[in-house]
């Protein structure tokens, strides 16, 4: 017999792991199914190691200490806050805009119990849920009318789908995206049933192509606002007025998607000029959707506002029940949006807002005070420096962007910084950061003053 099959050999029966001292403490607290999965677990684990060649600690104490670390990880929810450390503000894998103190309280509030959300308190009758978000978006925007569905690409499908299904939709080549999750706008156009026209070149699109291809099987004309990427150079595209113009004259309804949408101007802050939905709407667009959960700053959603006419009959396409926001939504929406009634609270009280707001020196100081805290925890484990380092906004949104700044920059000694950012992953509140020149890097832009706290106990413990 071979040494590996003799270490096999010394592993203990799932039944004896369970019944050491430490696990028999545990089952007191920890359902049977999962601690017995963890010992399994453990145990799959040695024997994948000693075959591998390696020398794991088969000792009973050892392997129970393993499994106590998987079950006590099985516990915890897979859907978990982060802290997000990486500079991105609109981050899509970890759940793009955070939201205001007020929609938070709203989600609750609605979610505890009971609520209106179909009801019309005045009179009794059903309601629809459109009207606790409806009449705010008009009044943010100048549309005539607005509806809500689970997100922009649905809001697309939908407004496709209802305005243009077996017919033909003409769009500029240039403006041909790829969104998140490799969905693409003209399979998106082939999902709804439309037939795509395309018109233009890649880099320049001017009114005559549209004309040109304007037939008897025209529905509409689309146009899509390149939000998360950039054609420079010799480039020209058609403005949205003079596609209305064009539409006007042949009976041709007109959808924009924005993509990130905006209601407020930003460029105070140092940033590119981009349309607001506003502006979008003035220039006589009959439908035009943009996303709640990116510059907008709310949940995700697909928001949909424009002529009345056009909105109705989105509103009554079956598809509308199939892409229809939940109260949680609705409730987290109403009040985001109710902080724009007054742009000073919208900056002050939108987590997005707030942090695209911030200043480089804003963020020195918040880096130099990091530092401050967490030198002393870490002693001589880690290399502490405050680097330059940009953020970006992420999320498909304001693609060329970068906003100045400063980066807590960490080079540990005695481990690799892959090893450190794992570790840091793995905490009860991860911690993600960004990896560069071999060290990991921690941008204050993208995280909450509050969790500075929490930030610096996870670091202390990595490094241990």
């Amino acid at each position: 017999m071979n040494d590996t099959q003799s270490r096999l050999r010394q592993l203990p029966a799932i039944d004896r792991l369970l019944h050491a001292d430490s696990l028999t403490a545990l089952a007191k607290t920890t359902p049977h199914v999962l601690l017995r999965e963890a010992a399994q677990a453990t145990l799959a684990a040695a024997r994948e190691e000693l075959r591998a060649g390696g020398h794991p600690d088969l000792g009973i104490d050892a392997l129970a200490r393993q499994t106590a670390l998987a079950a006590a990880a099985s516990l915890l929810p897979s859907l978990r806050p982060v802290l997000n450390a990486s500079g991105t503000l609109l981050h899509t894998n970890l759940g793009r805009a955070p939201l205001s103190k007020a929609a938070l309280a709203a989600v609750a509030a609605v979610g505890r119990g009971y609520s209106s959300l179909e009801l019309d308190l005045t009179n009794g009758t059903r309601g629809h849920r459109d009207s606790h978000v409806e009449a705010l978006l008009c009044h943010l925007t100048g549309a005539e009318a607005a509806t809500v569905v689970n997100n922009n690409a649905g809001a697309v499908l939908l407004a496709l789908t209802a305005l243009a299904h077996g017919r033909e939709a003409i769009v500029s080549r240039g403006e041909l995206v790829e969104v998140g999750g490799s969905f693409r706008i003209p399979e998106i156009m082939a999902s709804g049933g439309v037939r795509l026209v395309e018109v233009g070149a890649t880099n320049k699109t001017h009114p005559a192509d549209y004309a040109q291809a304007i037939g008897p099987e025209t529905a509409l004309l689309l146009k899509v606002h390149t939000s998360n990427y950039r054609i420079v150079g010799f480039t020209a595209s058609v403005p949205a007025a003079e596609l209305v113009e064009l539409g006007a004259a042949h009976g041709l309804p007109v959808l924009e998607d924005l993509g990130s949408g905006m209601l407020l101007d930003l460029t105070p802050f140092g940033l590119p000029q981009e349309p607001t939905v506003a502006a979008t709407v003035a220039a006589g667009v009959d439908v035009v959707t943009f996303s709640g959960d990116k510059l907008l700053g709310g949940p995700q959603a697909g928001l949909i506002v424009g002529k009345r006419a056009a909105i109705e009959r989105l509103r009554r396409h079956p598809l509308m029940r199939a892409l229809r926001c939940d109260k949680q939504t609705l409730a987290a929406l109403e009040a985001t949006l109710r902080h724009y009634l007054d742009p000073l609270e919208a900056l002050r009280e939108i987590p997005t807002l707030r942090m695209l707001a911030a200043t480089p020196t804003e963020l020195k100081q918040r880096c130099q005070r990091l530092r401050r805290k967490l030198a002393p925890q870490i002693k001589d484990r880690a290399a502490l420096t405050i680097v330059p380092e940009p953020a970006t906004v992420g999320g498909g949104a304001l693609p060329t962007v970068e906003l100045p700044g400063f980066a807590l920059a960490l080079q540990p000694h005695a481990m690799s910084v892959d090893d450190l950012a794992a570790r840091l992953r793995q905490r009860p509140l991860p911690v993600i950061g960004r990896i560069r020149d071999d060290r990991l890097l921690l941008n204050p832009r993208s995280l909450f003053p509050s969790e500075e706290t929490d930030l610096v106990a996870a670091l202390a413990a990595a490094l241990i």
